[in-house]
């Protein structure tokens, strides 16, 4: 009995202490915003939310292109030459700008159009958005983060945004049992259906991910929290999601990390897939069981914050990532990569994108099969060899960071292009989640962010790729880095260094006071 109160007392005891330290933190908190006058998050959203109700009418301009931005969604508009970019977040350095504006790219008259509409979502990065044909077009729009300016504050939603765009209207879908707030997750549309999967919720002392996954019905409004059978992917982010032509949704990679001390992290990086498939001898649709998969094909180095976009063809396209490391004083860097994949959805086999360059009209061309002519995916464009290590060759130095490519990955077929030809070929340069859509075989990309030690480039370029040709990228906005601004963060450590002793000692006291 007496070993049982002793127990119970410490945990109360715990319990207490965290209370004070959840009370310390916020104090602390609430110091530092007062230092630099910026308000609690929950005003500043209540702010923006009162100028969004007061807006009466939409309002169109043709404007300039988004400015530079990362973790923004861009898809392609599903009844009209349009694509679509809304949403995102810049950092200068030393303030953090979340946007919410929606912007319309008309492609035969290279032109952009932004568009407000009244009582619209708040600001946000880290959302996702997907694309509807339903009743002359729709946008759905879930979750994500804003963060203050100074980056002290974090604010996760769990809202589902609905835009009509024929009649250019937004709509909140006030909804129960759907996911909880979260950012980096992904999303899909299947039958009439949004999955959502993954994701994480952090603020300034704590984090976490997630691996449930809903469904929303976009015919009854209703959400369902599933509970498949078999072993479920483990807690991530910022992995790829697609869906099968055949119902199924297929998972890869992503990112999580964990604690190992205090203020340490480590990251990990996945490279497993999994496959989400309906119980076939369900009739409720309501019923499914994860799978274990190995995606077969060409192998890459790892990497997170890959995007991924689907094409008609039943193949998806992605570009880029990142690879952190952490060197021996425990300092995080990051692997950039400018290269491009193609995953086989029917095969689920990946694929090395070979941009050929243009042909020599002078110089006389094999014949081609007629399957060949009409498939962006055959021999002729995509090497399905593991990509050999080589010699790389500078294509663009711009005085911020070099941007260095080597030859095409080698293939054992005759029908790979020249090394000579392949090697001045323009490629965009390395970065993680920049936008990514397809349009009517195009493959278009939108800036993203480039890692240059401390300093965070962030691009606002646009590229398009003829995926039948894959002749070389075509140019649309050709960005100057050196115009991007980059503002040097103030030195506070003697401050952070004397805050973090006094919180130490306060928490060694309080344990003592546990303890006795």
């Amino acid at each position: 009995m007496g070993k049982k109160t002793k127990d119970k007392k410490k945990g109360k005891g715990a319990e207490k202490t965290a209370q004070k330290t959840e009370k310390k933190l916020s104090a602390k908190q609430k110091k530092q915003l007062q230092a630099i006058g910026e308000d609690d998050i929950e005003t500043i959203l209540k702010q923006i939310e009162d100028e969004e109700n007061k807006r009466q009418q939409v309002t169109e301009h043709i404007v300039e292109p988004p400015s530079r931005r990362i973790n923004f969604s861009f898809v392609a508009h599903p009844e009209k030459e349009e694509l679509v970019l809304y949403g995102g977040e810049f950092h200068n350095g030393q303030k953090t700008f979340v946007y919410n504006d929606l912007y319309f790219y008309n492609i035969p008259n290279n032109t952009w159009t932004v568009v407000k509409a009244p009582k619209g979502p708040p600001p946000r990065c880290g959302h996702q958005m997907i694309a509807s044909s339903t009743n002359k077009g729709q946008l759905w729009v879930f979750g994500g983060e804003y963060t203050s300016p100074s980056e002290n504050q974090f604010y996760h939603y769990r809202d589902l945004w609905l835009y009509h765009l024929a009649a250019k209207k937004w709509e909140k879908i006030t909804t129960p049992n759907g996911p909880s707030a979260r950012s980096g997750h992904r999303m899909v549309y299947s039958k009439k259906q949004i999955f959502v999967f993954g994701g994480f919720h952090d603020n300034s002392r704590d984090y976490k991910y997630f691996n449930d996954i809903y469904t929303f019905n976009t015919e009854s409004y209703k959400w369902l929290k599933l509970e498949p059978t078999g072993t479920a992917p483990a807690p991530r982010s910022g992995c790829c999601m697609v869906a099968l032509q055949d119902g199924r949704i297929l998972i890869y990679g992503g990112y999580s990390k964990e604690k190992i001390k205090k203020d340490v992290d480590k990251g990990h990086v996945y490279t497993d897939a999994f496959i989400l498939q309906p119980d076939k001898n369900d009739t409720t649709g309501t019923k499914y069981k994860w799978v274990t998969t190995k995606l077969g094909g060409v192998t890459f180095a790892p990497r997170c914050s890959m995007p991924l976009t689907t094409a008609p063809n039943n193949t998806s396209y992605c570009f880029g990532g990142v690879y952190d490391t952490t060197d021996e004083d425990e300092e995080l860097a990051g692997v950039f990569y400018n290269d491009m994949h193609m995953l086989d959805l029917e095969k689920l086999v990946w694929r090395s994108v070979n941009i050929r360059g243009k042909q020599d009209v002078t110089k006389p061309r094999r014949k081609q099969n007629d399957s060949d002519d009409d498939n962006p995916d055959s021999a002729d464009h995509i090497d399905e060899e593991v990509t050999k290590k080589v010699e790389t060759t500078t294509i663009s130095d711009d005085g911020v960071f070099k941007v260095t490519i080597g030859p095409a990955p080698t293939a054992t077929t005759s029908t790979s292009a020249s090394t000579n030809n392949t090697n001045q070929i323009f490629q965009p340069s390395p970065r993680l989640n920049c936008g990514l859509a397809i349009k009517h075989g195009v493959l278009y990309l939108y800036g993203g962010m480039y890692e240059d030690g401390d300093k965070e480039i962030t691009f606002q370029d646009f590229y398009a790729l003829d995926l039948k040709k894959l002749e070389e990228w075509n140019t649309i906005i050709q960005d100057d880095v050196k115009s991007s601004e980059w503002l040097a963060t103030p030195d506070n450590s003697d401050d952070d260094e004397e805050e973090s002793s006094n919180d130490d000692s306060a928490s060694e006291d309080e344990e003592s006071m546990e303890t006795d």
